[in-house]
């Protein structure tokens, strides 16, 4: 089969490799169509992970074969893959805090070499753990592959939206219109608030609100706090998600957010970035910093739910499909958007 196997810091190699072979309780999935997630692109630009691998992870596809001790599975159905499931025993699981469980870390999706997502090739093995609790999920007939997709994006974004405790009347700054921003956008009003966004991109601002964001601002407007304040009756909002990885932005989030609300870190800084706080500004406003990452065990039927019964838009997130073998140039572009990049879709 092909596969884009990582080589080293920038080196992706479209290369043929052996279908991966199965153990009684393990499926193999024909991929269909998977996402070119920020969290790949890193992967693939910085010295994270030891050569080779194969990344992608939010992974629609066909059940090709199944092991001889599955049950409850046919070749030909249709399936979105997970590719992280927890234990549920660990101190973190019974504390609701699956991303930090070692299995869940540890054991993956893979196409061959270590286990790394491995949606970037034609086919990929789905461990028993996995099958066994939930990490294939059936593909509703009139559900694309490509909005099938979007339920592992889906259930990260939902896990920060629910992090936050966003609720019904409540104002959210969403900082960045990019992909995930937009998808918090709808998500924030699919739950009952209200989005604002930024971002520095004339085509991203206009998309924020073609998408249901109330209003939409330059990032780099030197009177950004002073409108956002102006827009909630001199409060600022109730809760801000950063979804670019800007000091900045940081800092303008902490000008627009209410005394008593919630700053939430879902993208990803570089490791050298410190960001100067004087403590006494979160003690005496009583701002709540928050981190998420990745995607909540809980809230895959939720997610699932979401996209299948298409309570948000994703397809109008979706705007360049390359193929596999193209996935370098793929990632040049999410490098680099145009002013109308915004999700990349991969097919083998």
């Amino acid at each position: 089969m092909k596969a884009q196997v990582f080589r080293g810091v920038n080196q992706l190699s479209y290369e043929d490799i052996p279908v991966p072979t199965l153990e009684p309780d393990e499926v193999l999935v024909q991929v269909r169509v998977v996402g070119l997630c920020q969290s790949d692109i890193k992967k693939i630009r910085y010295p994270l992970y030891e050569p080779p691998r194969i990344f992608g992870h939010e992974t629609a596809g066909t059940i090709a074969a199944l092991g001889n001790n599955v049950k409850g599975w046919q070749v030909g159905q249709r399936v979105a893959v997970m590719h992280h499931i927890p234990c549920m025993r660990c101190a973190y699981c019974l504390n609701d805090n699956f991303s930090m469980c070692d299995v869940y870390k540890n054991i993956s999706t893979t196409a061959g070499f270590n286990a790394s997502g491995g949606g970037f090739a034609d086919y990929v093995k789905v461990p028993g753990h996995i099958v066994e609790n939930g990490g294939l999920i059936p593909i509703p007939d009139n559900i694309s592959f490509e909005e099938a997709s979007f339920v592992e994006p889906t259930n990260c974004c939902l896990k920060a939206v629910k992090k936050a405790q966003i609720a019904p009347g409540q104002t959210v700054l969403v900082t960045g219109a990019g992909p995930i921003g937009l998808m918090f956008i709808m998500l924030v009003k699919y739950f009952g608030a209200k989005a604002i966004a930024t971002d520095l991109l004339p085509s991203r601002i206009e998309k924020a609100l073609s998408v249901g964001a109330e209003a939409a601002f330059d990032a780099r407007d030197p009177d950004l706090p002073v409108k956002i304040h102006a827009l909630t009756g001199g409060l600022g909002v109730d809760i801000t998600l950063l979804a670019v990885p800007s000091e900045k932005a940081f800092f303008q989030a902490l000008d627009s957010t209410r005394k008593g609300g919630k700053i939430l870190f879902f993208a990803e800084f570089p490791d050298e970035v410190e960001i100067p706080i004087n403590p006494n500004i979160l003690y005496r406003r009583e701002i709540d910093l928050i981190g998420s990452y990745s995607s909540s065990y809980r809230l895959q039927n939720l997610s699932a739910d979401i996209v299948f019964n298409q309570r948000i838009d994703v397809q109008a997130l979706i705007s360049d499909r390359y193929p596999l073998k193209d996935l370098s140039a793929a990632v040049e572009v999410a490098i680099a958007p145009t002013p109308d990049t915004y999700k990349i879709l991969i097919y083998p």
